[in-house]
């Protein structure tokens, strides 16, 4: 029997789902490159991120960071050493090359062992395990790890704890080098270079998603397709910079998840089923998401009256005191601002980048809480609770809340942001 007669140009569909599909790879290879090309920096070892820095977007300040890339094959494997950890938030999340989570290790999850020795294998694997360690088995042979060990007002503890984590490498794993893909940052993304090399790149990590040879199927096609001829190429370059690119910024922060006061939140990440547009928003907005037992996000750009943020404009956020952030988590929670499109802190005098559970906040006469946002402070509302913005720069606020209650997931979300005149 022949084949069936199918087209050899695919449509605007295809090219927008095998585009953002294998953004959120993309995404993760040019972090994998920009972490171990620091120097100092190798696989199998731990950075311990001095407090108040976290180079990726979106960095949450209210914990000591540890971080580490591992690899792995079928005869060598790692051994991770946690540390007992009581009465403070932490928890060793583990992603695999897409941005899915593999495992968080803490005491929810791990009840019968939240801390002591684990060994980390690759599938498949053939090499021997430590006695008494537990198993974490990857998805593929290499893996992110991203540790937090909440601050909770002691700075000094929290590091202690940091420090007490550690990785060894039972073994000379054979690491394959990331795939190779054009340099770009979130005000360029790749465009049609990104189906350049694609064998390599879909080869390199296997795909957990019950999609993922439907898309990987579209990716090829579209890549044939762009290598046909230099029209090809072109006529797919015009559409990824005229319509798909600037639509897939707009809904990240407009249209990924119906909108709470303006809030776009409260979505699945972390482990994302078939929906690898989501991957790819979380993958692009702040890169290693956690599943939403761990942590719920919200993030904003627009005020109140659906208006871009603006750092020349005063704001506030005023939470109800049957409605306050402490009321709603187990853990804690953050507010954080950060620059458009890079997504990362924006320096001031101050040195506040954020407010935690922990900020030296002050109440209204109420019991309600106004938090202020602008290039200056507003008039009103204390300088304490003050978070200076960029003067006339777009900016994007992100809400965390760790350890979130069942509300958060519901219908909870943090008040509109209300510019002040």
């Amino acid at each position: 029997m022949s084949d069936p007669i199918t087209s050899t140009t695919p449509d605007t569909q295809t090219i927008t789902d095998a585009y953002l599909y294998l953004l959120a790879r993309a995404l993760v290879i040019r972090q994998e490159r920009h972490d171990v090309s620091a120097a100092g920096t190798a696989y199998n070892t731990i950075k311990y991120n001095p407090l108040g820095s976290a180079d990726f977007v979106n960095p949450n300040f209210d914990v000591a960071y540890l971080e580490a890339w591992i690899a792995v094959d079928e005869q060598n494997s790692t051994l991770l050493h946690m540390p007992a950890v009581t009465g403070r938030y932490y928890t060793a999340q583990i992603l695999d090359e897409w941005g899915e989570v593999i495992v968080n290790i803490n005491e929810r999850t791990f009840p019968s062992r939240p801390s002591g020795d684990f060994v980390l294998i690759a599938p498949n694997s053939r090499a021997a395990l430590p006695q008494g360690a537990g198993v974490i088995t990857f998805h593929s042979k290499k893996a992110k790890m991203l540790a937090r060990v909440e601050l909770k007002g002691d700075p000094a503890g929290a590091v202690a704890l940091q420090k007490q984590f550690t990785l060894k490498s039972l073994g000379t794993p054979t690491i394959a080098a990331s795939p190779t893909l054009v340099e770009f940052d979130n005000k360029s993304l790749i465009g049609p270079e990104i189906f350049t090399n694609i064998d390599a790149v879909l080869a390199s990590a296997l795909d957990v998603a019950p999609n993922a040879a439907e898309m990987q199927q579209k990716v090829r096609f579209v890549a044939a397709y762009i290598a046909s001829s230099a029209e090809a190429r072109a006529a797919v370059e015009t559409l990824l910079r005229q319509h798909v690119i600037p639509e897939f910024e707009e809904y990240v922060f407009t249209k990924s998840v119906p909108p709470r006061n303006n809030w776009v939140g409260a979505g699945q990440t972390g482990n994302y089923g078939a929906n690898y547009r989501m991957r790819t928003v979380v993958n692009y907005a702040g890169i290693w998401g956690n599943t939403t037992d761990e942590v719920i996000y919200f993030a904003t750009t627009k005020d109140a009256k659906g208006q871009p943020l603006n750092g020349g404009t005063h704001y506030v956020l005023h939470f109800s005191a049957a409605k306050l952030p402490r009321s709603v988590v187990d853990g804690y929670w953050s507010v954080i601002l950060v620059g458009v499109p890079d997504y990362r802190v924006v320096q001031n005098p101050l040195k506040r980048y954020n407010f935690n559970s922990y900020s030296t906040l002050a109440s209204e006469a109420d019991g309600s809480l106004k938090i202020s946002i602008g290039p200056t402070a507003v008039p009103g509302v204390p300088e304490s609770n003050w978070l200076p913005s960029p003067d006339g720069k777009p900016f994007s606020l992100t809400f965390r809340t760790d350890v979130p209650k069942e509300i958060v997931k519901r219908e909870w979300a943090p008040p509109a942001v209300t510019a002040v005149s």
